[in-house]
């Protein structure tokens, strides 16, 4: 019988440094430090953990929120850059897989987005948060399909989204599609409340067993004293609590190691990867549970990009090379067609 293949994964739950940019990034390259000593060969972080998910806009409205908006910017994560350079370097001296959550600014937008680097250092993939939830799209743009993609690592194939991007089932079903075997969620933490965790166990539990691959949630924490630095009325405070749950869940549903609620600490577990297959000999949603003559999935995955006005008349003028996708009666796009 062939050696089992195991993969030693590790989810955060850490507070970041909310006044300093390189405060967070030190506190990353320690806890990867602190990760390798444990032989862990995957790390997960939190939502946007550099520098800082942005709790104030949670809480001030945004006529309120101008300076911290504006103090995010400036700490904002350039991709490629020093921070990424940075993380890179840790990933590739400890030959570990790092999944980071950043916000990131393009030249005048930030957008929530997942970064995974492989175990040589290589930033094998960089996403953005599809559709910022409520408060979010004051803060952040929006992400494309370009980035619904599930990364072949070292340690297998790896996909990511973050918070409430787990509500939609399609997105969700493209990194299916793609035999995502550890799939890598990123929720804020110390927010909305103790209800928020639970809707997190949920949600992490049954993309497991749909999916039937292993689930890393990492959340993030804020400490008595950041709260009231985010804001000083009790009332908005309780706000700011709660909604942790730093967890590593079986294809079959089940927790690797007692989950993490309060404070901060590393989850650790060792994937059986041959559960991967236990679970999808029984229903394979991707495989021989599926009928893809019934139900399919279209997906545009062609990255967004914006042109001038002067240039998008020229081209019309010169005549177009753009391909229109082909579309059905309701208007839907119908090309790639992901199948199983």
């Amino acid at each position: 019988m062939s050696q089992k293949r195991i993969v030693r994964a590790a989810a955060v739950q850490i507070s970041p440094d909310l006044e300093h940019g390189e405060g967070t990034l030190g506190k990353v390259c320690e806890a990867i430090d602190r990760a390798a000593r444990e032989g862990v060969q995957l790390i997960v972080f939190p939502e946007t953990f550099l520098p800082y998910y942005p709790y104030f806009s949670f809480v001030r409205p945004p006529v309120q929120s101008g300076s911290d908006h504006m103090r995010l910017y400036e700490q904002a994560v350039v991709v490629p850059g020093p921070v990424t350079h940075a993380v890179s370097e840790r990933a590739r001296r400890h030959a570990m897989v790092v999944v980071l959550g950043v916000n990131e600014r393009d030249h005048g937008s930030l957008y929530n987005t997942q970064l995974i680097f492989d175990t040589d250092g290589r930033l094998v993939l960089k996403r953005r948060k599809i559709t910022p939830t409520f408060h979010e799209r004051m803060i952040w743009g929006q992400g494309d399909a370009a980035g619904l993609k599930v990364a072949d690592t070292a340690i297998g194939r790896v996909g990511a989204l973050a918070c409430w991007e787990h509500y939609n089932p399609l997105a969700r079903y493209a990194l299916m599609t793609q035999h995502e075997e550890i799939h890598c969620s990123q929720f804020p933490g110390s927010l909305v409340g103790p209800v928020f965790a639970e809707q997190i166990e949920v949600t992490i539990r049954h993309h497991a067993l749909e999916s039937g691959c292993f689930v890393v949630n990492a959340t993030g924490w804020l400490t008595d004293e950041q709260i009231a630095s985010v804001t000083t009325d009790p009332a908005l405070q309780k706000a700011l609590r709660g909604g942790c749950n730093t967890a590593i869940v079986s294809p079959e549903g089940q927790h690797l190691a007692p989950p993490l609620r309060e404070g901060e600490g590393m989850v650790i577990a060792d994937l059986d990867m041959s559960l991967i297959t236990k679970r999808k000999r029984m229903m394979d949603s991707v495989g021989h549970y599926a009928r893809p003559e019934l139900l399919s999935l279209a997906i545009n995955d062609r990255p967004a990009a914006t042109a001038s006005p002067m240039a998008t008349a020229l081209s019309n003028y010169h005549g177009s090379t753009h391909h229109e996708p082909q579309r059905d009666d309701a208007g839907l796009d119908l090309e790639p067609v992901v199948g199983n």
